[in-house]
């Protein structure tokens, strides 16, 4: 439920969450035979990793200057990391983690089908939302969606060779270059229309002989400038991201995305900059925000408790100072570590996904936001759980061998 519920309503995230937590602690506590023990940490790193990044968090409530409630909302956010940690370590064995791939991947094909349907102007009861007949996102923003389309495609095209027939490997393909297709030319988020350049790149990579594989250093430029002359959605708003950053630095335009989003940034970096060994603990990015703003004028509205830096690793810098972007780093040097001793298929579809994550928090706040911060954690735990080996002393087993598909079946 956890894995087929992420991107669809924030209800729907908010339970399947709740439920896997609940059950989590259930097994841990009930069961005689922990399942830790059939997932061993000799296998992945990420679940201690994770659990020690919340403690040091959660330690710096100690610092922390803003409102405890405030402070505990901002701490809470990254409470979903922990969902990584429950699907590696609860999801024993690889055919229960392909029945849990398969509920992701379904879901997301039905919602990425959704906004075609939108596109083509037939309307969907449950997409009630005033953009969706505009933006051609069902329950999300065009944001999120685009992200998840990109990351989507890419999974399905490595794990088609998990396919036990010819056509479903056949329909796998489709749905992935339908998926791309989508974020390219329907929906309109920039950070989407980056993440698929990047992942379109890496995929081209990948199929190519190892020769010419540092193409790939000039293959984003080269796709760059051929969606700016066949999409209209790639070309206008790149046109508006060039429009905004002059708009700024010539005026301090602050009223447009970009804007915003450079105002915010400067402002981290000053405050990185005045304590960059605690920083300024969890919460504290409104109050020292808000506090910066009114002693410059004092009619500025003041940021609700939810307002972020739109950078993630800036907003670890902070919140716990240098270390905490090292830690943050770390956290996906974890992830990076597991994907290298996967499978071919496995593993690329991992660092895709690592890759879309990486370049999101360059632009927003991916894993502090709510609905792509979900999206992000199921889909690295769902393919850590899938990669890893979890028989002591055995061999890895490729997507595509007769092994595997003999496990889907």
């Amino acid at each position: 439920m956890a894995a087929a519920a992420v991107g669809l309503s924030m209800a729907l995230i908010s339970i399947a969450k709740l439920l896997l937590f609940v059950t989590a602690i259930f097994s841990f506590v009930k069961l005689q035979k922990p399942v830790l023990g059939r997932a061993t940490v000799n296998t992945s790193y990420a679940p201690l990793f994770i659990l020690g990044l919340l403690l040091i968090l959660s330690a710096s409530l100690l610092w922390t200057k803003s409102p405890l409630d405030e402070a505990l909302n901002s701490l809470g956010k990254y409470g979903k990391l922990l969902i990584i940690a429950i699907l590696v370590v609860m999801i024993r064995t690889r055919r229960e983690a392909i029945y849990a791939v398969v509920s992701f991947l379904a879901f997301q094909i039905l919602l990425m089908l959704g906004s075609w349907t939108l596109f083509f102007g037939i309307a969907l009861p449950w997409a009630t939302s005033n953009i969706a007949t505009t933006q051609y996102s069902v329950f999300s923003s065009y944001l999120d969606q685009g992200i998840m389309g990109a990351v989507t495609a890419a999974v399905l095209w490595h794990l088609r060779g998990m396919a036990p027939t010819k056509t479903i490997k056949a329909f796998l393909v489709i749905m992935a270059a339908a998926a791309m297709a989508n974020v390219l030319f329907v929906l309109q988020g920039r950070s989407g229309h980056v993440v698929a350049v990047a992942l379109l790149s890496l995929a081209i990579m990948w199929e190519l002989p190892k020769k010419l594989r540092p193409l790939v250093l000039v293959l984003p430029f080269v796709l760059v400038g051929v969606l700016y002359l066949t999409s209209d959605r790639v070309s206008n708003r790149l046109d508006m991201v060039v429009s905004e950053v002059r708009s700024f630095q010539t005026a301090e335009t602050l009223t447009t995305s970009s804007g915003i989003r450079l105002t915010l940034w400067i402002r981290a970096v000053q405050m990185i900059a005045a304590r960059p060994l605690a920083g300024y603990g969890p919460g504290n990015w409104n109050t020292q925000y808000n506090n910066d703003q009114l002693l410059k004028n004092p009619a500025q509205p003041v940021v609700t408790k939810n307002f972020n830096v739109h950078q993630e690793y800036l907003q670890w810098g902070v919140q716990l100072g240098l270390p905490g972007i090292g830690l943050f780093l770390g956290l996906m040097a974890v992830i990076f570590r597991d994907a290298v001793r996967m499978a071919p298929a496995e593993s690329r579809a991992t660092f895709s996904v690592l890759a879309a994550f990486a370049i999101c928090c360059l632009f927003n706040s991916a894993l502090y936001d709510a609905y792509i911060g979900d999206f992000f954690c199921v889909a690295f735990g769902l393919l850590l759980a899938l990669g890893l080996d979890r028989s002591k002393g055995s061999k890895m087993v490729s997507a595509s061998s007769p092994e595997a598909i003999q496990t889907a079946r």
